[in-house]
């Protein structure tokens, strides 16, 4: 260890102030100097505050991707079978509050990140399940509904902390009850449609992770709970998606038997030849 020590030290020692810089914004100037100048790994402290911000960071990173299959199955197809619409409504409105409290609360950004990020491709989503449900107005009402309510819930003149408290609360079952609809939706159908499986393990890695990171980082029992819960019901989803992996679903059964036509037997008309002799016209004399 004491040779790998003095190896990297004179790398570490000599980064270019920016990099150094945000090595400080993210481990603190404590943890920065454990890890990366004095490279002493015996602090279980902040190599946990390490991997936490890794996990945060990478959970961000690839909340910007992950809705997009998503998005992509239902311009490709344009059809919103198997997807709720209630799902999205509720799970966009939990996020939304929970973004506008922990802004407002000043925790970590590497901390909730991707609720920005997942609930802006949400709203996609949901307005392209109304469109394709022929509901244009519904999708314009709903895009028109979270922009006041996001100018109401980060606005400290309208909404005081203690209202938004009790509302993250309620976004946590908000957050939970929204995988509700879409779990009996696939039920129902008997099968995922146009559910992405990208979106639902990707979901499910990365609630198993934030749970991780809050205990590290944020010290909200609020939280912790509606992280423990939705990795729950993600584990349900996760489980669909597997057991319907190839399964059609309901309603394309239902098609593909109307489409099948039966067809008549042949009922052209015989005519009977009588057994024995067939009469003649010869003249008999």
């Amino acid at each position: 260890m004491d040779s790998l020590r003095s190896a990297l030290q004179p790398i570490t020692h000599s980064l270019p102030a920016p990099i150094h810089d945000l090595g400080v914004s993210i481990l603190g100037e404590t943890c920065y100097k454990t890890l990366l100048l004095d490279i002493d790994l015996s602090s279980t402290d902040c190599i946990k505050l390490a991997i936490s911000k890794g996990l945060g960071i990478g959970i961000i990173a690839a909340s910007t991707i992950v809705k997009v299959p998503q998005i992509l199955k239902l311009i490709n197809s344009k059809s919103s079978e198997g997807i709720s619409f209630l799902s999205y409504l509720l799970e966009t409105s939990a996020y939304l509050i929970s973004l506008a409290y922990n802004v407002r609360q000043g925790f970590p950004f590497s901390t909730y990140g991707e609720t920005s990020l997942i609930m802006a491709q949400n709203v996609v989503i949901a307005v392209l399940v109304l469109h394709y449900s022929g509901k244009q107005s519904a999708a314009a009402l709903f895009v028109a509904g979270l922009a006041t309510s996001a100018a109401t819930l980060f606005t400290e003149g309208v909404l005081d902390m203690k209202t938004l408290s009790y509302l993250q609360a309620g976004a946590g079952v908000l957050g939970i009850a929204s995988k509700v609809p879409q779990i009996a939706a696939v039920w129902q159908e008997g099968g995922t449609g146009q559910l992405s499986a990208f979106a639902v393990f990707n979901y499910l890695a990365g609630s198993l992770s934030r749970i991780f990171t809050t205990l590290q980082e944020v010290n909200d029992k609020l939280i912790l709970y509606g992280f423990i819960a939705g990795f729950a019901l993600n584990a349900v989803l996760a489980a669909q998606m597997v057991y319907y992996w190839n399964a059609p679903t309901k309603k394309s059964t239902k098609g593909k038997q109307k489409e099948k036509v039966v067809v008549p037997a042949p009922t052209g008309s015989t005519t009977a030849t009588p057994k024995g002799k067939n009469p003649t016209t010869r003249r008999r004399g």
